[in-house]
């Protein structure tokens, strides 16, 4: 994927979606220009529906040929194999193997963990919280003292683990819970300050708390019923 200027590279997004954040930031690093399409989840668009018929969900990446790929992972992986500017995998097959499975783990693990702590209430959110806590404890050791996943630079591990630097405190706000706790988690928590203060990262490309927190403080405010009969044990083995 050649640099380009004339914005034919299009990426659908909502502004408070974790993982449409983190193709923007894959973008900035990569230095690729591109065109933002808000869009609006909560009444999706045709667009939408025509880009990502099997999920209707964002982020989509819209190529130069008109094709879409859905999915921030695998839309990472395309970033990095068609611009080989600041690369998001290793080289190794074997690491970047290794990468992906810890993506999957984030994702299916710590995304969903934390997600239902701020979700959900009493017992459940006790639960939530201890899956999220030890989940968190095995990216801890994935990191094992580096200054990011992917070494002394951001990589593809660090932009799927983004979203702790930047919205889980303010989820914990929100449900009054303390997940990461900076004693127990002193790698994460220098990786945090080491992510957030990127200047590819500050700025512009990171939501205001302030959105953030009230966003999301109306999606627990709408959920929370929802998630109160949800078999947690299921629901984190699923």
């Amino acid at each position: 994927m050649e640099k380009t200027s004339n914005n034919s590279l299009k990426l659908v997004g909502f502004w408070a979606s974790i993982y449409a954040q983190r193709v923007k930031w894959a973008l900035k690093l990569k230095g690729i220009e591109y065109q933002y399409i808000e869009e609006d989840i909560f009444n999706k668009s045709p667009l939408l529906h025509q880009l990502n018929p099997v999920y209707g969900k964002v982020p989509v990446l819209v190529l130069h040929d008109g094709k879409s790929l859905p999915e921030s992972p695998i839309i990472l992986e395309y970033i990095d194999e068609t611009c080989t500017d600041h690369p998001l995998l290793p080289r190794d097959p074997y690491e970047r193997a290794r990468a992906r499975f810890w993506g999957r783990f984030v994702d299916e693990k710590v995304v969903e963990s934390t997600w239902l702590a701020l979700c959900s209430e009493g017992e459940n959110q006790e639960k939530a919280v201890k899956v999220a806590i030890e989940a968190l404890g095995k990216m801890e050791e994935e990191l094992n003292g580096k200054i990011f996943f992917g070494g002394d630079t951001i990589g593809f591990l660090d932009l799927i683990m983004a979203f702790v630097s930047y919205v889980l405190p303010v989820w914990e706000d929100i449900a009054s819970v303390k997940i990461l706790d900076p004693v127990k988690f002193p790698g994460l928590t220098a990786w945090m300050g080491n992510f957030i203060n990127h200047p590819v990262i500050k700025g512009d490309y990171l939501p205001p708390r302030a959105a953030v927190f009230d966003y999301f403080r109306g999606r627990r405010e709408q959920l929370i019923s929802v998630y109160a009969s949800c078999d947690v044990d299921q629901w984190m083995q699923s």
